[in-house]
């Protein structure tokens, strides 16, 4: 058999001398009996061989061992536990003074005088048997996880109606538990000797410790069904098999013939899960178990915890999606606004080219008007062999009859000023050779306020640029006509 480390729930029953062990590992059921004077080195032994692995084991008691009894606490106030131990002592064959103890509250039955009193089950036993299935455990290196009753765990094999009264005779080996419980609530519980034969008897006299006047179902179940069934019979209620679930029938039948009595007990024992009824584990060994209003603390604890946190996150959550709803409507908008950017830049650009150009025509030098002016000043018998413009003025080469006449024509333009001979004049065969440099005519008050000595707009009979923006030249004396003949630049 292959080793398996997977957790198992372990259950050892002791009855007599030997020790009935089963294990339930997923949907596998293992038992085995222990019979040695080392119980347990043995059972260590044999886990480890079967490749079980539990940490837990709960361990179940016979029902002779354990003092099982209904009893009636007086009606006062005060802690049911403090009142249920100072009632121990008169109810129990062994020293009452730190046994182990447990009980649940009984349903009261409608007897006169029966609601006057508290009715409790109470399940004690032996300090020393106690202490000495621990220790066992113990060795055995498992901790502990309950110590009940056998018998009282066979109620984790059925779904029972709350509302009917049922009798479960089990029988292992020489032994039947007797077993008085409605819905899942056991109201007593008894051990008999399986063939004394007074099996209905005993059921009726625990009728009356029960404080019922019958009951509604019989099961019967273990070692020898057959015969406690009809020794039953008489007891004119349907005696039956136990309706176990579908699950507890699927374990139920890995079990063998013998004794099957028993290693029921121990598969009961290993199936019951949560708070076990009448559990006699130490208090340094049970489990921390809430109570019904230690749970709804713990409930309102944790809601409010929950509220808290929702508090805290779901504005954040909030947050983040008003924060996503306005990226996604940023986004859309985005591919508008670079759009518009980028119209917004090209119309820079043109306005900046248009400044350029303005500025460009503002500051240019336009030789037509000034050459037209020249045409009409000069006399018919000068000639310009160059003529050079710049920012300042005008500067005028050629050659003429007489030269320095040209000083008082050019003074006369409207365009120029500070006419002079830029170099000496020169004589040839028949003409002087000129240089003359002039400036343009400083700008004077005018309705447009633009220069009136610089080339500016023409004429209005010139539809030619003006080389500065400004009004019309003053009027100026009529040129002399040129001589017939003669050419101009």
């Amino acid at each position: 058999m292959g080793m398996s480390f997977a957790p198992a729930r372990l259950a050892v029953v002791l009855l007599g001398d030997r020790l009935h062990a089963a294990a339930i590992r997923q949907n596998r059921v293992e038992t085995f009996v222990i019979e040695t004077d080392s119980p347990a080195a043995a059972l260590r032994a044999e886990l480890d061989a079967r490749g079980l692995a539990p940490r837990t084991v709960a361990i179940g008691l016979a029902r002779a061992a354990v003092t099982v009894k209904p009893i009636d606490l007086p009606p006062v106030s005060g802690e049911m536990r403090d009142m249920v131990r100072f009632e121990l002592e008169r109810h129990l064959p062994f020293p009452a003074d730190d046994a182990p103890f447990d009980f649940m509250p009984l349903p009261p039955e409608g007897e006169p005088g029966a609601a006057e009193a508290r009715r409790v089950l109470i399940a004690a036993a032996d300090r020393r048997t106690v202490d000495a299935v621990v220790r066992l455990a113990e060795e055995a290196k498992l901790r502990p996880a309950s110590v009940t009753v056998a018998a009282h765990d066979l109620l984790a094999l059925v779904r029972s109606d709350p509302k009917r009264r049922v009798v479960w005779v089990h029988c292992a080996g020489d032994t039947a538990d007797l077993l008085l419980f409605r819905g899942s609530a056991i109201v007593l519980s008894r051990s008999l000797p399986a063939e004394d034969g007074q099996l209905a008897a005993e059921v009726r006299r625990s009728f009356t410790v029960a404080r019922w006047r019958n009951c509604d179902a019989v099961w019967v179940s273990g070692d020898g069904a057959a015969a406690a069934s009809a020794a039953l019979a008489e007891l004119d209620v349907p005696v039956t098999l136990p309706p176990y679930t579908p699950r507890a029938q699927q374990r139920l039948t890995a079990l063998g013939e013998s004794p099957r009595g028993a290693l029921e007990l121990a598969l009961a024992v290993a199936s019951g899960r949560g708070i076990r009824p009448l559990d006699l584990i130490p208090a340094a060994l049970r489990p921390r178990r809430l109570t019904r209003f230690q749970w709804v603390s713990v409930g309102m604890a944790a809601a409010t915890l929950v509220l808290s946190l929702a508090a805290l996150v779901v504005p954040g959550f909030r947050e983040q999606y008003r924060l996503e709803t306005l990226n996604a409507e940023i986004r859309r908008f985005d591919r508008e606004v670079r759009a518009v950017e980028r119209v917004l830049g090209e119309l820079e650009r043109k306005r900046r080219f248009l400044a350029t150009v303005a500025t460009l025509e503002a500051t240019a030098l336009r030789p037509l008007p000034v050459l037209r002016d020249l045409t009409e000043v000069l006399p018919g018998d000068a000639w310009l062999t160059m003529m050079t413009l710049d920012t300042k003025g005008v500067e005028l080469t050629g050659q003429a009859a007489q030269a320095s006449v040209l000083i008082a024509l050019l003074e006369n333009s409207p365009r120029l000023e500070r006419v002079e001979f830029a170099s000496p004049v020169t004589r040839g065969r028949d003409r002087e050779q000129f240089r003359i440099r002039a400036a343009w005519e400083t700008p004077r008050a005018s309705a447009a306020g633009s220069p009136a000595g610089r080339p500016g707009r023409e004429d209005e009979d010139d539809e030619v640029p003006a080389l500065r923006p400004g009004t019309p030249p003053r009027p100026s004396a009529t040129p002399p006509a040129p001589t017939p003949g003669a050419r101009r630049p």
